[in-house]
C-alpha cells in the first residue's frame, strides 16, 4: 500500500463560455489548470491563495462534486475519476467535505438530530434506533456540543455551534479524508481557534486527513504539516510548513506571506506590494502566469511556462528566477 492517501495528477476544470444565437463554445475559465500533489495518511495539506485562484473548485473537484476536466484522482490507490455513480456514492462514505458558510449548508427545516442522521441513511449505517441513537451523541460529544442539541433547530445555534454540527455530519460516515473549505473564515477569531483545534484533536483521535483550504496564513501554518500555494488556477509552490514559511522561494508566495500581521507593531516588516490585478483565467498571460506582476520576471518567464524545480525532496516550486535563501 502507498503511504499517500490521495495523489491527484494533472487535474484540470474547465467552465466553458458560451455565447452568440446557438450558445456556442466561445472560450473557457481555466479554474484548475494542471494540478499535481499528494497527501499522506494522516497529515494536514494547507491551501492558500488569493480569492478566485481556484481552490475551493479543486477541493469540490477531487470529491467529484464538480466533475474534473482532465487528469487522475487517486484515492487508496483507485483512480475515482473512472468511478460510476454507484461507486462514488461508496467513495463517499470515505471522503466528506466541510463547507465555508454554516448557515447555508444546514437545512433550517431539519432537527440537528435529522440531520446528522440523514448521512448514516444514505449509507445504511446504524439502522437499530438505539445504536442510532448512541451514535448521535457519540457524534456530538466528539464535537462538544450537550445532547439536548440533538432536537433542536440549526437557527438555535451560533456560527461556531453551527460548523460544530457540520463537522459532526462530516463524521457520521467514519471518513478517512475531508475536505475542510475555508471552515473557519465566517468565524469571529476566539470561536476560530476553538474550531481549529476541535479539528486537530479530531485528526489525532481519529487518524483523519484532511486537505485545509484558507485565506489566514496563521491559520494554515499552525494547523498544517505541509502547504501548497495556488496562483491563478495552478499549484506555485509546495513544502513542509516550516520550510515555506522560513523561506518561501517563490516571488508569489513571499508577496503573499508579507501581508502577514505582525504581533508587535514596533517590528518593522517588509511588506511586497504587488502591481496591477490578477489576470483573467480565460485568457492568461503567456509563459509564467505571475510574470505580469512579478519585480523578479525575465525574457524566459514571459515566453515560457516553469517547470517544477525541487530542493530536499520536499520543496517544490515553479519559477525560473526564484527568491534566493539569506545565509
Amino acid at each position: 500500500m502507498s503511504e499517500y492517501l490521495l495523489e491527484v495528477q494533472n487535474l484540470c476544470k474547465k467552465f466553458p463560455i458560451k455565447g452568440g444565437i446557438f450558445g456556442r463554445e466561445v472560450g473557457a475559465v481555466r479554474a484548475v489548470n494542471d494540478v499535481s500533489f499528494k497527501i499522506k495518511k494522516g497529515e494536514t495539506l494547507g491551501l492558500v491563495g488569493e480569492s478566485g485562484c481556484g481552490k475551493t473548485t479543486l477541493g469540490r473537484s477531487i470529491l467529484r462534486l464538480i466533475e474534473p476536466t482532465s487528469g487522475s484522482v487517486i484515492f487508496n490507490g483507485q483512480n475515482i475519476v473512472d468511478f460510476d455513480s454507484n461507486q462514488m456514492r461508496e467513495m463517499r462514505r470515505k471522503m466528506q467535505i466541510i463547507f465555508q458558510d454554516p448557515y447555508a449548508s444546514l437545512n433550517p427545516r431539519m432537527t440537528v438530530g435529522g440531520i446528522l442522521s440523514e448521512p448514516m441513511d444514505i449509507h445504511k449505517l446504524c439502522m437499530d434506533k438505539s445504536e442510532r441513537r448512541k451514535r448521535l451523541l457519540q457524534l456530538l460529544d466528539q464535537v462538544q456540543l450537550p445532547q439536548d442539541a440533538l432536537n433542536k433547530y440549526p437557527h438555535e445555534f451560533s456560527g461556531g455551534q453551527r460548523q460544530r454540527i457540520c463537522i459532526a455530519r462530516a463524521l457520521a460516515v467514519e471518513p478517512e479524508f475531508i475536505v475542510c473549505d475555508e471552515p473557519v473564515s465566517a468565524l469571529d477569531v476566539s470561536v476560530q481557534a476553538q474550531v481549529v483545534n476541535l479539528l486537530m484533536d479530531l485528526q489525532k483521535d481519529l487518524g483523519l486527513t484532511y486537505l485545509f483550504i484558507a485565506h489566514d496564513l496563521k491559520v494554515v501554518e499552525y494547523i498544517s504539516s505541509r502547504v501548497a500555494v495556488m496562483y491563478l488556477g495552478n499549484m506555485v509552490e509546495v513544502a513542509e510548513s516550516s520550510e515555506l514559511y522560513g523561506g518561501a522561494r517563490h516571488p508569489y508566495t513571499k508577496a503573499l506571506f508579507s501581508a502577514i500581521p505582525k504581533p508587535d507593531p514596533t517590528l518593522k516588516k517588509e511588506r511586497i506590494l504587488l502591481e496591477g490585478d490578477i489576470p483573467s483565467p480565460m485568457n492568461p498571460p503567456s509563459g509564467c502566469h505571475f510574470h505580469p506582476r512579478c519585480w523578479n520576471a525575465t525574457d524566459e518567464c514571459r515566453q515560457k511556462y516553469p517547470e517544477v524545480k525541487a530542493e530536499s525532496g520536499t520543496h517544490e516550486y515553479r519559477c525560473f528566477n526564484p527568491i534566493q535563501l539569506q545565509e
